[in-house]
């Protein structure tokens, strides 16, 4: 988990050193990200896309609109929500955003074999499915999925990838 999250925020440095003269937060680029790939979002959905609470990211949105990156309109089929549209010179920004993050997915991916990504996403949903349902949240008696390590390493460094079950990462 450490190494995750320590590749995580230089992942975020890289982006944010590539996107520097946009002076742009980590959770701004995040978002604008989000933004790029999905269209006018509600809150709500951008919450869950980024993974930031609601009351976070209100402080990000609120930069993103003075900065005339986005504007938030009263939502058609929920009038107690706001959709997201970005603007023109906010679409620019996450074409920008947009396009920094496939490059470094690119450089990244050319190093990995297919096998490799594979684990890595089975690694991913096996982190998102035991955080999306914490202990305390599930019913009395249910436990989360076990995680299974298969010790063959010829396919991947980290254990054998079999679709369906997840995979470990070493410490």
């Amino acid at each position: 988990m450490v190494a995750l999250h320590r590749t995580t925020h230089h992942t975020l440095h890289a982006l944010s050193s590539a996107l520097a003269d946009l002076n742009l937060t980590a959770a701004e680029i995040n978002a604008l990200a989000n933004l790029a790939d999905r269209g006018a979002l509600n809150v709500r959905e951008l919450s869950a896309e980024t993974g930031t609470r609601a009351t976070t990211l209100t402080g990000v949105l609120d930069r993103l609109e003075r900065r005339g990156y986005l504007t938030r309109e009263l939502d058609p089929t929920d009038r107690r929500s706001f959709r997201l549209p970005l603007t023109a010179v906010g679409q620019a920004v996450a074409g920008r955003v947009r396009a920094a993050v496939a490059d470094l997915e690119r450089d990244a991916l050319a190093r990995v074999s297919a096998t490799d990504i594979a684990g890595f996403h089975a690694v991913v949903a096996a982190l998102q499915a035991a955080s999306l349902c914490p202990a305390a949240t599930r019913p009395a008696g249910r436990t989360a999925p076990p995680v299974r390590v298969a010790p063959d390493r010829s396919t991947a460094p980290w254990g054998r990838v079999t679709p369906g079950r997840s995979t470990a990462l070493p410490r």
